[in-house]
């Protein structure tokens, strides 16, 4: 659990990481937001969710998860039938894990060039801003890939369904739900050994930049 991390002092690294779950789900969703005004959906503006605000997209209940595991989700209300475009749902979905993606290159290219450039000192402040940019880089990696699963609710089912009508009627059968619903547990469950090799990933991408491979 996450809060491991307070029992064993390591408080900086429990706020980084409630820090980027935080900020990443909230542009996960505003992606997924924007993506469908573009489409012709205005639910999510009608709605008050084109907002920054964490409680209006993750909730209390979800925000007191995170806080204590490290489990968080987001939502942010879109009308599938007012979207133009044959695949504007697959769209739609796939600007979260995305806009996830680039901010995870976006922030180990930058922490890999700092490092390069030498301009990472070894003093405490230096060292605390290369640690949460390699939090933020890493978990933005690992909710992309998560949220591509193809399993109800993630991205990575919308993304599918669009696609596979077969796959859509599946996802949308009531007798199907409990199927669903273990196979999401599944899928956490794999996870988490995922998340230690895209870690590791993140890692070994930020060292090439760097050039200290």
């Amino acid at each position: 659990m996450l809060i491991d991390m307070l029992r064993h002092g390591d408080t900086q690294t429990y706020l980084f990481v409630i820090v980027t779950i935080t900020i990443s789900i909230v542009l996960h969703e505003l992606a997924h937001g924007w993506a469908a005004i573009k489409h012709g959906d205005d639910t999510p503006i009608h709605t008050g969710h084109m907002t920054g605000n964490p409680l209006v997209h993750m909730g209390p209940f979800s925000l007191f998860a995170m806080c204590l595991f490290g489990i968080a989700w987001g939502q942010i209300p879109i009308d599938s039938t007012r979207l133009r475009g044959k695949y504007a749902q697959a769209i739609v979905a796939a600007t979260g894990p995305a806009t996830n993606l680039l901010l995870a290159a976006a922030t180990l290219t930058a922490l890999g060039l700092l490092l390069r450039g030498g301009m990472l000192e070894n003093t405490e402040i230096h060292q605390n801003l290369a640690e949460f940019l390699m939090v933020f880089g890493s978990w933005n990696l690992m909710l992309c890939v998560f949220n591509l699963m193809p399993v109800p609710p993630l991205d990575g089912s919308h993304i599918l369904s669009n696609f596979h009508r077969g796959y859509a009627r599946l996802i949308d059968d009531p007798s199907k739900q409990s199927i669903w619903f273990f196979g999401f547990i599944g899928v956490f469950m794999v996870s988490r050994i995922l998340f230690k090799s895209l870690d590791l990933l993140a890692t070994k991408y930020t060292f090439f930049v760097a050039g200290q491979t």
